[in-house]
C-alpha cells in the first residue's frame, strides 16, 4: 500500500508547460496509444496493461472550474451532542478531505447516538443536504426514522458535489498529535462500514460508484512539501485488505515515460449520478427537505423534530462558532467526458480522475497542505490551464518516447534484413 502524502511526494515538482501539438490533443477520435515494446520484464499475461487512451487536453476543452472548502478539524471529525434548549443535537462534520468515502460510517456512528437516546419521538430533522447529510438521512430512514432534510442548498449547489470523487478516507482526516487515542479504532469502523456500503452501488444503473485504475507516475524525485511538518494521520494500513495495493510495472509495459510506473485500482464516485440517486432514494422512501438557513443554535428551536442531526460541513465554523475548523482550499478543472478513459493519474503534483461526468484535473503545489486556511472560493483560470499545461507536457514525452521506439524498431529491422 502507499498512502496518500507518499504518493504526492512521490510525483515531484510542477515541470513548466508545453504546447507542443500532440495526437492526443488534436481534435478528432484518437487510437489508444500502444506500450512500446522493449526488452523488459513481461507481466502476467492477466494483468497486462490496458489501453491508454490520450485525453484530449486542450485548453479549450475546460468546461467549467469548481472549488471546494473541506472542513478540516485537527481532532477529526465532530460526532459529538449537545443540547440546545429541548433539542438533542448530534453534530456529524469537519471531515476534511474524506467526506464522500467516510459519510456512510459516520452516518452509522450519528444515527446509533440518535437512537440511544432513548426519545419516544420518531422523527429526525438533518441539518444539511451534502454528502455527509443526505447519508446521514437515509441511514435514518432505514432505521425506522422519519427524516426532514433541512438545507441551504442541495445538488448541484452544495460543496459536496465539487470533491474530486476518490476513495481517500484518510485525506486529511486529522493529526496524530490532536486526535484522541481510540480515533484510529473509529476511523477503522467508518471507513469499512462505508466501503460495505458502497459496494452496493457497483453496477448499479448509471455507474453512481465504479473500479477504475490509477497510475502514479516519478521519475525518482523527492520533494519535500511545506506541510510536511503537520502530522496527518495516514490510516490506511488497517484497511488494506480492503482495496489493491500499488504494483510497480516493469519499464516498457506502459506508454508512460517515467522511469517508474506504480498501479493500482480504487473507488470513483460520479457524483453527479451518485448524488442524485440519494436524493431520489430519500425521497421515495417517504422523506421531505425544505429550504432554510439558520444563522445561529437558537434558530434550531424552532424546529418541530426535537432529534437534530447536524451535516452543515465548513457552514459550522459560523454556525456554531467552531474555531477548530480550518478551510482546506481546493480547485479542480474539468474537461470534457471521454468514452474509453476510465483511468486515474498522479504526475508531478497532478492528480487526474477521470469520471463520468468528466475529466477532473486538480494540482497541488504544496502537497497535503494546498490550500490551507484559504476559504476563497474564486476560480483561479491560470491554475486551472496551468493543470492541463502539465498533462500536456506528459503526452509530449509520451509521443516522444513513442517516435524513439519506432525508430528503434525500425533500425532493428534494417540490422536484420542487412
Amino acid at each position: 500500500m502507499i498512502n496518500r502524502r507518499s504518493f504526492l511526494q512521490g510525483s515531484g515538482a510542477v515541470a513548466g508547460l508545453s504546447a507542443m501539438g500532440l495526437s492526443g490533443c488534436a481534435r478528432r477520435v484518437v487510437a489508444p496509444v500502444a506500450p512500446t515494446v522493449t526488452a523488459a520484464p513481461a507481466l502476467p499475461f492477466y494483468d497486462a496493461v490496458g489501453p491508454i487512451i490520450p485525453i484530449r487536453a486542450d485548453m479549450d476543452r475546460i468546461f467549467r472550474i469548481t472549488v471546494c472548502t473541506r472542513p478540516f478539524r485537527p481532532a477529526g471529525p465532530r460526532q459529538d451532542v449537545e443540547r440546545v434548549g429541548d433539542k438533542f443535537v448530534v453534530h456529524n462534520y469537519g471531515h476534511g478531505g474524506s467526506g464522500w468515502s467516510l459519510s456512510w460510517g459516520s452516518a452509522d456512528v450519528v444515527v446509533r447516538k440518535v437512537l440511544a437516546e432513548g426519545s419516544a419521538q420518531r422523527e429526525v430533522a438533518v441539518i444539511g443536504a451534502g454528502a455527509l447529510g443526505l447519508t446521514a438521512a437515509l441511514t435514518a430512514q432505514r432505521a425506522g426514522l422519519k427524516v426532514t432534510i433541512y438545507a441551504r442548498e442541495r445538488a448541484p449547489y452544495v460543496r459536496s458535489v465539487r470533491a474530486t470523487g476518490s476513495w481517500t478516507p484518510d485525506s486529511r482526516i486529522a493529526l496524530a498529535s490532536a486526535a484522541a487515542p481510540d480515533f484510529p479504532v473509529q476511523w477503522e469502523a467508518m471507513a469499512r462500514t462505508s466501503f460495505a456500503m458502497y459496494m452496493s452501488y457497483i453496477g448499479a444503473a448509471g455507474t453512481p460508484v465504479e473500479w477504475t485504475d490509477r497510475y502514479s507516475l516519478s521519475d525518482g524525485e523527492h520533494r519535500v512539501y511545506p506541510g510536511e511538518g503537520r502530522d496527518y494521520v495516514e490510516y490506511m494500513d488497517l484497511i488494506a485488505d480492503l482495496t489493491p495495493g500499488f504494483h510497480e510495472l516493469p519499464p516498457g509495459t506502459t506508454p508512460f515515460p517515467t522511469k517508474s510506473v506504480r498501479r493500482t485500482t480504487s473507488l470513483t464516485f460520479n457524483v453527479a449520478d451518485y448524488a442524485r440517486q440519494l436524493m431520489t432514494d430519500f425521497l421515495i422512501a417517504g422523506g421531505t427537505i425544505e429550504t432554510r438557513e439558520f444563522h445561529t443554535p437558537q434558530e434550531l428551536t424552532t424546529l418541530p423534530q426535537r432529534t437534530i442531526i447536524d451535516c452543515t460541513g465548513y457552514a459550522a465554523r459560523q454556525l456554531w462558532s467552531d474555531e477548530s475548523i480550518v478551510p482546506v482550499r481546493g480547485q479542480i478543472s474539468w474537461l470534457i467526458p471521454q468514452d474509453g478513459v476510465t483511468y486515474g493519474l498522479n504526475y508531478k503534483g497532478l492528480s487526474l480522475l477521470a469520471r463520468r461526468d468528466g475529466i477532473v484535473l486538480q494540482l497541488n503545489k504544496a502537497g497535503e497542505d494546498d490550500g490551507w486556511n484559504d476559504s476563497t472560493e474564486v476560480p483561479d483560470r491560470a491554475t486551472a490551464e496551468e493543470a492541463v499545461g502539465v498533462l500536456q507536457e506528459l503526452y509530449g514525452r509520451m509521443a516522444k518516447m513513442r517516435q524513439m521506439g519506432q525508430a528503434a524498431k525500425l533500425e532493428r529491422k534494417q540490422d536484420a534484413d542487412i
